[in-house]
């Protein structure tokens, strides 16, 4: 037996989605039905079930006939479905509102179709581990003439590549882990490894260098797998969204869904590569290197995952934190990027953690534990409060690396062994096991060392490690005084104050809007130019309206504050700098 879906995208200007579920029956006196509140990848509690829309259901009964049944909400996301006696099937009809442009969710319109499973597919409990298929319909609306699909699903016998049709999984849990893109897709298609990628992509108006693209990736996808010395996938697709403007991506066992502006991708002639292009080719190989970390190797509390509930990990520095370290150091690695291009991204990272206040305050543990309620959901005072544990956690792991590689082994080698203990297993790692292995690796000095700067609210020593591998860190602070507050893009409203600097003390509160500095009207040029002019020590006047209310208030500005880290090769480096420089960016030409 097989549990069944039929999903039809014929309605795309009301974006919704209809779906057909037949579910045979085994003697069960009643069907329990549940939609994931969550998707793997992405810790929120999303809330699906919010989308789906006249949920019916009917027996199917020996002789053929149909009785309708009673369908009874009982709880936000669970739906319990009592079949008579006799009957030897089930099916439900259902509709989603699919007008998510994200990676996580369900989009449909005229120009094309995206859905994940955990939006569309009601679960039946008890029956997870039979085999699920899925029959895609073609759209009848004459605007989708031409529509291609890419998904992981397994083709049924019958169904042509790219096509509608049918598909299977051969478990719940596999059928949810791979997305379905519709739509006038094009595709690029390139081997690594010996084995079959394919990116499909929608969205793009412009020229695009289909054939650097194809090259790029493959450099990328090689130099992932040979780092962990194995494939394990026999296929993979990528699914691209183009849009103005976008950035994500998504995880998932053989496949990534990635949202990107059509902007970042190559054209024909571009030469050096674009900061747009390199954003994007950083995407890819962060997704690409999930298919090891995350979804082989994860956390225990992810084996199995509870798709109704929280579940809690405080390793997300390592999940999310090492694979942000690795998405950049691979494209230097395949050759995508030089070694001071990879070094200006390092330094942008770091700029991005050092001008937080918030990693003063939340260890990377907590905020790993916290990720359910914070990361997901920022608000004004999240600069002050919280530390990313994807960008801090990418500077753990380069120094951690670059300590390891001067006791004679890496990050590299640590990653396999976790690896090969417990990726290729599926055996979860419980809370302890990074710092356990690195002590068998490395001593427990250097465990230590890991275990406090996860539960603490230190800086990593960067600047005197990169130092020893020739690599010079400099702090430029910004030309003009600290006010302590940033403002929304063009405009004067105040979107963060900064804890303890001058706007907090002057009253200044988020989502304040300054209408007059010095008795002039308040705009981003006028209170630049008082600024520059006052300087540091001065007290300046502002106006200011909160919640319609006008008040007046005296800030005093401090001095600069950092603007950004700068990271350069040093000129004068010693051969010994050089020689670890060389074996930390490009260990394959050591081998």
């Amino acid at each position: 037996m097989s549990i069944e879906y039929t999903v039809y995208c014929d309605d795309p200007a009301a974006h919704e989605f209809r779906v057909e579920m037949d579910v045979p029956l085994a003697g069960e006196e009643a069907l329990l039905l549940r939609l994931p509140v969550w998707i793997p990848g992405s810790y929120l509690i999303r809330e699906f079930a919010r989308h789906v829309l006249e949920l019916t259901a009917e027996a199917v009964l020996s002789d053929g006939a149909r009785r309708p049944l009673a369908v009874t909400k009982i709880d936000k996301c669970s739906w319990r479905v009592l079949p008579p006696r006799g009957a030897r099937a089930v099916r439900c009809r259902y509709r989603v509102w699919a007008f998510d442009a994200s990676v996580r969710e369900a989009w449909l319109d005229t120009n094309r179709g995206f859905f994940n499973g955990t939006s569309l597919f009601l679960r039946v409990e008890g029956r997870i581990r039979e085999e699920h298929r899925v029959r895609l319909v073609p759209p009848s609306d004459s605007r989708c003439a031409g529509w291609r699909v890419a998904t992981a699903l397994d083709r049924a016998e019958g169904t042509a590549p790219w096509s509608f049709g049918d598909y299977r999984a051969p478990d719940y849990d596999a059928l949810i882990d791979a997305p379905v893109a519709m739509g006038p897709l094009e595709f690029v298609e390139f081997s690594a490894g010996g084995v079959p990628h394919t990116l499909a992509f929608t969205g793009q108006l412009e020229p695009v260098d289909r054939q650097r693209l194809a090259s790029d990736l493959t450099a990328i996808c090689s130099t992932t797998q040979a780092l962990f010395g194995d494939i394990p996938f026999r296929r993979y697709l990528f699914l691209l969204t183009l849009t103005d403007e976008g950035y994500g991506g998504l995880e998932h066992g053989e496949s990534s869904a990635l949202l990107a502006a059509r902007r970042d991708l190559p054209w024909p002639g571009m030469g050096v590569p674009s900061d747009e292009y390199v954003r994007l080719l950083g995407l890819f190989s962060h997704e690409y290197f999930h298919a090891w970390v995350v979804k082989r190797l994860k956390p225990a509390a992810f084996t199995p995952c509870d798709l109704f509930s929280e579940n809690y990990t405080r390793l997300l520095w390592l999940f999310e934190g090492w694979t942000s370290y690795y998405d950049d150091l691979l494209l230097v690695r395949a050759g995508v990027i030089d070694a001071d291009r990879y070094l200006a991204l390092v330094a942008k990272t770091a700029t991005q953690v050092l001008t937080a206040p918030g990693r003063l305050r939340q260890s990377l543990a907590d905020a790993s534990f916290d990720a359910w309620i914070k990361f997901y959901r920022p608000d004004e005072n999240s600069a002050n409060a919280n530390v990313s544990y994807y960008a801090k956690g990418a500077l753990l792991a380069l120094a951690l690396d670059l300590q390891l590689r001067e006791r004679g082994a890496s990050l590299d080698a640590l990653l396999r062994l976790l690896w090969e203990r417990h990726g290729r297993s599926g055996k979860g790692l419980e809370e302890n096991t990074p710092f356990a292995v690195l002590h068998e690796m490395a001593g427990a000095r250097l465990a230590r060392w890991l275990e406090k700067m996860v539960q603490g609210t230190e800086d990593p020593p960067l600047a005197a490690l990169l130092r020893r591998f020739g690599v010079q860190w400099r702090e430029v602070m910004a030309t003009l005084p600290d006010a302590g507050l940033r403002f929304e893009r063009d405009s004067m409203r105040v979107a963060t104050v900064r804890r303890g600097g001058s706007a907090e003390r002057a009253g200044i509160a988020p989502r304040d809007e300054l209408i007059a500095v010095e008795g002039f009207k308040a705009s981003s040029a006028q209170w630049e130019s008082v600024l520059r002019r006052r300087g540091a020590g001065a007290r300046i006047a502002v106006h200011a309206f909160r919640e319609g209310r006008l008040y007046q208030t005296s800030l005093e500005l401090a001095p600069p504050a950092l603007e950004r880290v700068e990271l350069r090769r040093m000129p004068r480096a010693t051969a010994q700098q050089r020689e670890r420089l060389h074996s930390w960016l490009h260990p394959a030409a050591q081998q």
